[in-house]
């Protein structure tokens, strides 16, 4: 015998030995059998089959038949025919007949006339013109016999129960009829197993081995009284490969999200979340941005219907606000040259990015600060690939009274250092800063640069309504991009999928390697 399956019977758990003693005496015996005769439990044969067929002793083979019985109402159909059949009774001898007189006159409810009259159209018995039901020379022809459908009920209401693989080729058509339609059949699946001894299963019961009761954990009694010395322990295989086990852990983004706020916090800047529903004031008219600006219609916004506006804050900022978009106040600017309403501001809005949180935390703060922000934002986007109505910005401010354009490419530089992004910078517009940067990342595996973010000194403009006589710095990204670069996903729609397979194989701490 070999070392191989002298190994093998070692390892072998009782329930194994004693189903593969078993099936020696009978192959054919079933899952019950066995679990009567060693007085097994179903669970426990199964689990001990599934663990021989894995070692290549035994074969599981798994049958399923489908069992087909009549539903009280398939009985109803089998006593007293079809609706279809009995409209074409109706046809028969009126040859023709109005949709609203066919329920009448075959004596049948609204419910069942309709589906009569789709049948009877598919069987090519009637057919239908203006309103009118005419039979056709087919279901002429037809109104002395019986369809495969209606040979079926008759079947089944003698035999009660049917398997399904043993129906003639008829039948077979029948069936397929009568379950396309509801309530009519009954359909319960039965599975059976049968077992088969394998080459290596039959060297094994030639060589012979013992059933007896193994230890497999030890009491402190039986340590204590040395009864440890006469049990006859179970091997066990320390190079047998181990279950995958999928532990719970961070998602994706989240993991994103995290090591953002760690850089922010380790740079010494401070976290403000704000709020998901906000005012107009804040979202847009704090940034400069003008109240016919094309990002504020309806094809870009949510607008709030309850509460319907919000509340302004005090008529200070307000009326200096309305100011620097009318004419530009004393900031030196012309505005935007239109007479701004207060009534718009007050629009109650979800907010559609998180710069707002950076205005109305220079409006709450006193110079110096260092705030960061992370959080949800809306947008009436379209679905497609690239592109979701909600998703995270992060936010980062600076404001101090050294706080120049070099100070921001510095932090930029740090930031997208530390995500582990080559970072290069080009002019941008953004009605809110001035001077205006876009920043590009370098991505290796691609060979190409592409845009991650928004940056900018904020204008006079916005700063000087909100009381903020020092610069200030502001930059911000989209975490869905970065999460798409990161794990290689080219679907953002893959971030929100639930995929459960995706999410458990991608590892812990990495993605695509940046």
């Amino acid at each position: 015998m070999s070392e191989d399956v002298k190994k093998t019977i070692n390892e072998l758990h009782i329930y194994e030995k004693r189903l593969l003693k078993e099936l020696e005496s009978n192959i054919n015996s079933t899952p019950e059998d066995i679990a009567k005769k060693t007085g097994m439990d179903i669970k426990s044969v199964m689990s001990a089959a599934g663990s021989l067929a894995s070692k290549d002793i035994i074969e599981v083979k798994k049958d399923v038949d489908e069992i087909i019985s009549l539903t009280d109402n398939g009985i109803k159909y089998a006593d007293r025919g079809l609706p279809e059949r009995k409209i074409l009774g109706v046809l028969v001898e009126k040859q023709h007949l109005a949709m609203k007189e066919l329920a009448d006159a075959a004596n049948l409810d609204k419910k069942e006339t309709n589906i009569a009259i789709g049948w009877l159209v598919r069987k090519n018995w009637a057919k239908i013109d203006k309103g009118i039901v005419s039979i056709t020379d087919f279901g002429r022809d037809f109104s002395g016999k019986l369809g495969d459908d209606e040979e079926l009920l008759n079947h089944l209401k003698d035999k009660k129960n049917q398997i399904k693989d043993e129906l003639s080729a008829d039948l077979l058509d029948g069936f397929k009829k009568l379950n396309d339609r509801k309530n009519i059949l009954n359909i319960k699946k039965n599975t059976s197993h049968s077992f088969k001894i394998l080459e290596k299963g039959e060297a094994i019961l030639n060589e012979g081995f013992t059933i007896q009761k193994q230890a497999t954990q030890l009491t402190h009694q039986q340590l204590k009284d040395g009864e440890w010395k006469n049990l006859q322990y179970r091997p066990y295989d320390i190079t047998a490969e181990a279950p995958i086990v999928f532990p719970g852990k961070k998602h994706p983004l989240r993991i994103i999200i995290d090591e953002i706020r760690e850089i922010f916090f380790n740079l010494g800047f401070d976290e403000d979340n704000g709020d998901i529903l906000e005012s107009a004031f804040w979202n847009f008219d704090s940034l400069f941005q003008p109240q016919d600006h094309a990002a504020r219609e309806m094809q870009d916004t949510f607008y709030v219907k309850n509460p319907l506006t919000c509340d302004l804050p005090d008529s200070e900022v307000v009326e200096l606000t309305s100011q620097v978009h009318e004419d530009g106040g004393d900031t030196g600017s012309t505005g935007w040259q239109y007479d701004w309403d207060e009534n718009i501001a007050r629009q109650s809005v979800l907010r559609t990015h998180t710069t707002g949180i950076s205005t109305k935390h220079l409006f709450t703060h006193e110079p110096p600060m260092k705030m960061f922000s992370v959080g949800r934002v809306f947008r009436r986007e379209t679905f497609d690939y690239k592109h979701l109505p909600e998703f995270h910005q992060v936010e980062g401010l600076v404001c101090g009274e050294d706080v120049s354009y070099r100070n921001l490419l510095g932090i930029l530089k740090e930031f997208y250092k530390q995500l582990g992004f080559e970072v290069r910078f080009r002019p941008a517009y953004f009605p809110y800063t001035y001077l205006s940067t876009e920043c590009e990342v370098y991505l290796e595996d691609k060979q190409s640069w592409i845009e991650l973010g928004g940056s900018g000194m904020f204008r006079p403009e916005v700063l000087k309504p909100l009381g903020i006589n020092q610069p200030a710095l502001a930059f911000g990204l989209g975490i869905e991009r970065l999460a798409m670069i990161r794990y290689d996903v080219s679907d953002i729609r893959m971030l929100y999928k639930s995929d459960i397979k995706w999410l458990r194989e991608l590892p812990l701490n990495e993605g695509v390697q940046l």
